[in-house]
């Protein structure tokens, strides 16, 4: 069966679906955990959770006693969960796979299996196919700075509370990258707003603490707007807080890549081409590709090519080097102008 997204199996589970083996895998160990957390408790009342939960680990459990796990028959309810972390150890474990692979091929009924991987890079073992074809299987990716803040837009809105992406932004350049301390910052400002249901930059920074003055988003923002003196006086801002100048031109090629998409393709084009967690800035994205024409934009990327080389071998500082590049591309929208 195809590969589905998080959400997919959120619906799924929604609508009914149990038993069966579930395959959840990625580097992104926070939703993971937090999809397996979803499978059991879509299949286990509390009341006999206890006495139908097994948790094993690949490293740890022995094949006779794996097989014995997942014949065990249901007490007291209709289904048992048994999750199995570590899963990626099966695919050099003939008898602890052999166990897994035949409830594959024949479902225990009252069974769901919950396995848990994280697919060494560049493996090729055709049990990970096997599993991706006859379990229901979803692939959590690290997710990258970028979409940090759709995320927690989207994990917002399931908490019950309305989260700007601007604030978001600021959350995420308060907190950092980690999701798991993320969502305990955003329900602590749910509780924080309470009936009021939308949390603002200035409750961020009441319960968080001090919110960085400029962040990477907003910054690149700045310059595809042309607010070039704004991302000039604010640009020592980032390079204190920790922001390196490769980073920055790094992020400012993605930015300006995006606006070339949307200023020779348009918004719809754009968006079908950002991530998921991502696509709420094509809208953003669009309005300012109206300032650059594609000739402005293919000299900006060239531009962004020799501040990214100058960071790399010249003498100049980060800032002289970063100054001096935001100066040429207001130079290209003038012309352009």
């Amino acid at each position: 069966m195809p590969l589905l997204s998080h959400e997919a199996l959120l619906r799924a589970l929604a609508e009914g679906r149990r038993g069966g083996a579930f395959f959840l895998y990625g580097a992104e160990e926070f939703l993971v955990e937090e999809a397996a957390a979803a499978v059991v408790a879509a299949h286990l009342e509390p009341t006999t959770r206890d006495f139908n939960l097994d948790q094993l680990r690949a490293s740890e459990v022995a094949p006779e006693q794996l097989a014995s796990v997942l014949h065990t028959p249901p007490l007291m309810a209709e289904w048992r969960v048994v999750v199995l972390r570590e899963a990626q150890l099966l695919a050099s474990a003939a008898r602890l796979r052999a166990a897994v692979e035949a409830v594959l091929e024949r479902p225990v009924p009252g069974l769901a299996l919950v396995l848990i991987a994280h697919i060494p890079e560049r493996s090729r073992a055709q049990f990970y196919e096997r599993l991706k074809r006859q379990a229901v299987a979803v692939e959590y990716d690290t997710l990258s700075a970028g979409d940090v803040p759709g995320w927690l837009v989207e994990r917002a809105r399931t908490e019950g509370v309305e989260l700007e992406p601007s604030t978001a932004r600021a959350l995420a350049s308060a907190v950092g990258p980690q999701l798991a301390r993320l969502l305990m910052e955003l329900r602590k400002l749910r509780e924080y707003v309470g009936s009021r249901g939308r949390i603002a930059a200035a409750d961020v920074e009441a319960v968080v603490g001090r919110v960085p003055q400029q962040n990477r988003w907003d910054w690149f923002d700045l310059v595809g707007a042309g607010r070039f003196r704004e991302a000039r006086a604010t640009l020592t801002v980032l390079l204190d807080a920790g922001e390196s100048g490769v980073g920055l031109v790094l992020g400012l090629g993605t930015h300006f890549l995006r606006l070339a998409i949307a200023a020779t393709s348009g918004q719809k084009a754009l968006e079908a081409e950002l991530p998921a967690h991502q696509r709420w800035l094509a809208a953003r994205i669009a309005q300012q590709a109206r300032r650059w024409t594609p000739l402005a934009l293919d000299a900006a990327l060239d531009d962004l090519l020799r501040a990214d080389r100058l960071l790399k071998s010249a003498s100049l500082t980060e800032e002289q080097i970063l100054d001096e590049l935001l100066l040429r591309l207001e130079g290209r929208t003038e012309a352009a102008a």
